[in-house]
């Protein structure tokens, strides 16, 4: 009545095994995509050709393609990301301050 099941009085049948085991595929093929979003355009999506993002790959991505776009547009902008280790590095922020 109250919505609780009493764990010691309930049975529940399923139609599966419960002691079947399910394999997953750990470090399955992945992608890593970078979009920027802005009040009137759409920076992207930049896919990265390796399978992991690092302070080298990012920093070229910043340089040679995102960096280039928005100086295209020219208007003012806040460019805000998170705490991920390529993001904070100190090559990444000393180009991200210089710009």
């Amino acid at each position: 009545m109250c919505g609780k099941v009493n764990r010691h009085s309930v049975r529940i049948w399923g139609t599966e095994n419960p002691h079947a085991t399910i394999e997953y595929v750990r470090d399955s093929l992945k992608i890593n995509v970078f979009c920027a979003v802005s009040s009137c355009k759409v920076y992207g999506p930049f896919f990265f050709a390796e399978p992991t993002v690092t302070v080298i790959n990012y920093l070229d991505m910043l340089q040679l393609w995102l960096m280039p776009e928005l100086q295209e547009d020219i208007m003012d902008f806040i460019f805000q990301q998170d705490g991920a280790p390529p993001h904070y590095h100190l090559d990444v922020r000393a180009h991200l301050n210089a710009n």
